[in-house]
């Protein structure tokens, strides 16, 4: 249509390219071994299903009605009991809790709730994706500092760090909110509580307001430890914690999140999401509330047969290991993450000719050899440069994102992937 009104609004533009729509569109055309996207190929646990099955089945009708619009009554009251405790303080479920369609729209009701246009935005590198468009469809401008390696004898997650100084160079009076993804996707980094201490001394003093994502808090392995920023002295009244229910349970296709915060902050995401979704799905909100009762009592009492012990170190650490072990047998070097179900590995190492895979794009050459791997050794790995701003993509280049969440069977496929650049560099 020759028309300039019948067009999308200008604050859309440029923020219609997605790594995750490209990717996708390659697995439908090759049928290739997903280790891309971050969802499980496995069921969620049982009692899950069984509460969604007790609700259908229950007789009550309003189950299939509209609920509360900011989170269904039982649902806030479970999340409020289990935060409460987490948060070390008591949380009102009808003020300081916002329910929404995936913590993905709990993200989306920040940017919308609280920044205002010409506002800035602190986003650590490497990052989720979405909060770059989030901050620039809501009229904010992003600012971008990195994580870095501490050394050359890189290991694990932990030795990614933040420089204070340029951290605190980031900072200005525009400056409304910092985003932190503890634990880190794609990296599985877990900030320290005292990494966490300079974060929130910042904030405080350039009064700032943390978005806390923290979406893998249940996916810490051994020998680190979650902190929670809100709870740290100053921060409760200037943070804002989004959760994910789909990722608590294995269950993304749910889409079901939270925000937790005070409720001079909630209040703006109310608004945000009132305007927008409404009302979540309201039997899903009823059996995510059954759940969170019963892991509320197995952690209480019985914290060996909780789901949220089960899924860290039962489920995903022998796949973390097994993959670790993989990568490693096929010459790349992996980062050991911390938590959650992603590995950031270094594929330069696998020894394919840049001129294999170059082609005249301007993509990063970690996204030309991604889109090749996909086409013809049909394996599907998300470029790491995806996760950074423009002026940073050259630190990530080397880096390939595998997520290690799938079916055994799925594993050893994508092994025997790996395994041939080795035999193919041995003959």
């Amino acid at each position: 249509m020759d028309s300039s009104k019948v067009w999308q609004a200008d604050r859309l533009a440029g923020n219609d390219s997605s790594v995750w729509v490209t990717i996708t569109d390659m697995v439908r055309k090759t049928g290739a071994i997903n280790l891309g996207q971050g969802f499980s190929d496995s069921p969620p646990p049982q009692y899950l299903c069984d509460a969604l099955s007790k609700v259908l089945q229950s007789g009550n009708y309003m189950f299939n009605q509209y609920t509360r619009m900011y989170g269904h009554p039982r649902l806030v009251q479970s999340i409020a009991k289990m935060y409460s405790n987490l948060h070390q303080r008591e949380l009102d479920p009808m003020s300081e809790i916002v329910v929404t369609a995936g913590a993905y729209e709990s993200l989306f009701s920040c940017f919308q709730g609280l920044v205002n246009p010409g506002e800035q935005v602190i986003i650590i590198e490497p990052f989720f994706d979405c909060y770059v468009p989030m901050t620039r469809i809501a009229g904010g401008t992003p600012v971008f500092v990195p994580l870095r390696p501490d050394g050359t004898e890189v290991k694990t997650s932990a030795d990614w760090k933040l420089d204070p100084a340029e951290l605190e160079s980031k900072f200005s009076n525009k400056t409304k909110l910092l985003i932190l993804n503890t634990p880190n996707n794609p990296l599985g980094k877990v900030y320290t509580k005292d990494e966490l201490t300079v974060i929130a001394n910042l904030c405080i003093k350039y009064d700032v307001v943390c978005v806390a994502d923290e979406v893998y808090a249940w996916m810490v392995y051994p020998g680190s430890q979650h902190v929670r920023i809100a709870t740290l002295p100053g921060m409760w009244d200037r943070t804002i914690t989004v959760s994910s229910a789909g990722k608590m349970f294995n269950a993304t296709g749910w889409r079901l999140g939270w925000s937790v915060g005070p409720k001079h902050l909630i209040k703006s995401l109310m608004i945000a999401h009132q305007k927008a979704v409404g009302t979540c799905c309201t039997p899903i909100q009823e059996a995510v509330a059954e759940v969170i009762d019963v892991e509320i009592d197995r952690l209480e009492q019985n914290p060996g047969q909780s789901y949220l012990n089960i899924l860290p170190n039962v489920e995903l650490l022998p796949k973390r290991n097994k993959m670790v072990d993989v990568l490693k047998a096929a010459g790349l070097t992996p980062v050991i993450p911390e938590a959650g179900y992603f590995i950031v590995a270094d594929w330069t190492k696998l020894g394919v000719d840049n001129t294999t895979f170059n082609d005249d794009s301007e993509d990063p050459i970690d996204y030309k050899f991604v889109k090749w791997l996909i086409m013809n050794r049909h394996l599907v790995v998300i470029p790491v440069s995806t996760f950074y701003g423009p002026e940073h993509k050259h630190l990530a280049e080397n880096y390939i994102r595998i997520c290690f969440f799938k079916a055994d069977e799925t594993l050893d496929a994508a092994c025997q992937v790996l395994k041939s650049f080795q035999s193919n560099a041995q003959t």
